[in-house]
C-alpha cells in the first residue's frame, strides 16, 4: 500500500503548521506509530512538530524500533513537552498491559496538548490512540478524546468527521456522524431535527472552511432499513426526517442535499469511487446517523488510511482511525499509515485555514 507520506504539502516556512502530538496510551502502539510517522526525512520542512509524552518511555520505544525495524531518528532534534505525570509510576508500565497509570498518563498528555493549542502554541493537535476503559479506571469519565477536546475548548457544537483519500483513484471520502458513542437503542431518541441541523451546519462550515467546497453535495442516510419504506419499516423518516430535509434545503440553497438514502445502498457508489472511478460517487460528504452506520463502510474502505477529525473546534484536531492495539504493542509491527495520514490532513487543514483560499465551486 502506498504511504500517505507522499501527500504531505509543502507550505512556505512562515506558514508551517505547528502540530502537537500527544503519544496516547503508553502501553499501546501510540508511541511506536508516532515515531514511525515522524521519521519521514522531509516532515520538518513542512511542519513544526512537538511531541507530548515522557522522554524515557519514548527513548525506550525508539531503541526497540532500532533493533526490530532499523528505524533511525534523532529525538534530540524533536521538541518534547512532558506533562505532570509521576515518572516513578511511568517506570512501572509494561507494553501491552494497560492500567490506570497508562490511562492517566494519556489523559494528562492530551490535556497538555489542548492547553498549548488554546494558548496559541499549536495550530493543531494530532492525537494517538487511547483506551477509554483505563481512562475510566484512572477516574477520567469521558466517552473519548473528542469530548475532552470539546469541553476544554468550551464548544457545544462539534462532530466526528472521518476523512480518507483513495490510493487507487484519489477520491476523497468524508463522513460525519450525527451521533457517536451511545448505545444503539438510544439512537432514535437522540436523533432530532435540532440535532441534525446542528450537525449539518457543522458539516457545511467544515466543507467550506477546511476543504474549500462552496457548493457541496451531501448524502444523508435514512435510519431504518429501506429508509422506512414509507413507514412500513419504521416511521422516523416519514414523521420528521423527510420534512426536516425539505426545510433545511431551503436554508442552504447552494448546497445539494440528497436523502434520506437507504443505508444499505448509500455506500455503493462510494465503493466504486474508492476502488475504480473517482467520478462514481456524486457526493462530497456523507452524513451518517449513528456510529456503525458510518464507520463500518469507512473502515472497510480505508482502515489503514482513515483519519478522525473533530470539527467545530477553534484549532485543528486529527487522529488515526484505530485503537491502541495492546496485543501487538512493542513488537514493531504496528502500521503507521493512519497516523501519517492524520499528520498530513492536519497540515492540509491548517494550511487551508491560514491561507484563507478562495472557495472552490
Amino acid at each position: 500500500m502506498k504511504s500517505s507520506r507522499s501527500a504531505l504539502p509543502s507550505p512556505p516556512a512562515e506558514q508551517r503548521p505547528r502540530l502537537a502530538i500527544p503519544l496516547g496510551d503508553p502501553a499501546g502502539i501510540g508511541p511506536e506509530i508516532v515515531l514511525k510517522a515522524i521519521a519521514h526525512p522531509t516532515l520538518h520542512t513542512v511542519a513544526q512538530v512537538t511531541l507530548v509524552g515522557d522522554a524515557p518511555g519514548l527513548a525506550k520505544t525508539l531503541t526497540n524500533l532500532r533493533h526490530s525495524v532499523g528505524l533511525e531518528l534523532d529525538l534530540s532534534q524533536m521538541p518534547l513537552v512532558e506533562a505532570e505525570v509521576e515518572i516513578a509510576e511511568l517506570d512501572t508500565i509494561s507494553l501491552g498491559e494497560p492500567t490506570a497509570v497508562t490511562g492517566h498518563a494519556s489523559f494528562c498528555w492530551l490535556n497538555r496538548a489542548i492547553t498549548g493549542a488554546l494558548k496559541g502554541e499549536f495550530d493543531a493537535v494530532v492525537t494517538a490512540p487511547i483506551a477509554k476503559s483505563v481512562w475510566h479506571a484512572a477516574g477520567h469519565q469521558y466517552p473519548g478524546q473528542t469530548e475532552v477536546l470539546a469541553e476544554r475548548a468550551q464548544v457545544d457544537r462539534f462532530g466526528m468527521l472521518f476523512a480518507a483519500r483513495s490510493p487507487h483513484t484519489g477520491w476523497p471520502l468524508r463522513c460525519l456522524l450525527a451521533t457517536t458513542h451511545i448505545p444503539l437503542h438510544q439512537v432514535p431518541t437522540a436523533l432530532t431535527p435540532e440535532l441534525m441541523t446542528r450537525k449539518l451546519d457543522l458539516l457545511v462550515t467544515c466543507l467550506r472552511q477546511d476543504f474549500g467546497l462552496a457548493t457541496p453535495h451531501i448524502a444523508i442516510a435514512g435510519l431504518n432499513p429501506h429508509s422506512g419504506e414509507a413507514g412500513k419499516l419504521g416511521t422516523e423518516e416519514v414523521d420528521w426526517l423527510i420534512p426536516w430535509l425539505a426545510a433545511v434545503q431551503q436554508r442552504y440553497p447552494q448546497v445539494k442535499l440528497t436523502g434520506p438514502i437507504p443505508p444499505d445502498t448509500m455506500w455503493v457508489s462510494a465503493g466504486h469511487a474508492w476502488h475504480t472511478d473517482a467520478q462514481a460517487s456524486p457526493f462530497d460528504a456523507y452524513l451518517a446517523l449513528y456510529h456503525d452506520q458510518g464507520l463500518i463502510p469507512v473502515k472497510l474502505l480505508a482502515f489503514d488510511r482513515a483519519v478522525n477529525t473533530t470539527i467545530g473546534l477553534p484549532f485543528v484536531r486529527t487522529s488515526p482511525d484505530h485503537g491502541t492495539a495492546f496485543d501487538i504493542a512493542g513488537r514493531g509491527i504496528a502500521r503507521s499509515d493512519s497516523m501519517e495520514a492524520a499528520i498530513a490532513l492536519a497540515i492540509e487543514l491548517v494550511q487551508q485555514r491560514k491561507q484563507l483560499s478562495p472557495i472552490r465551486n
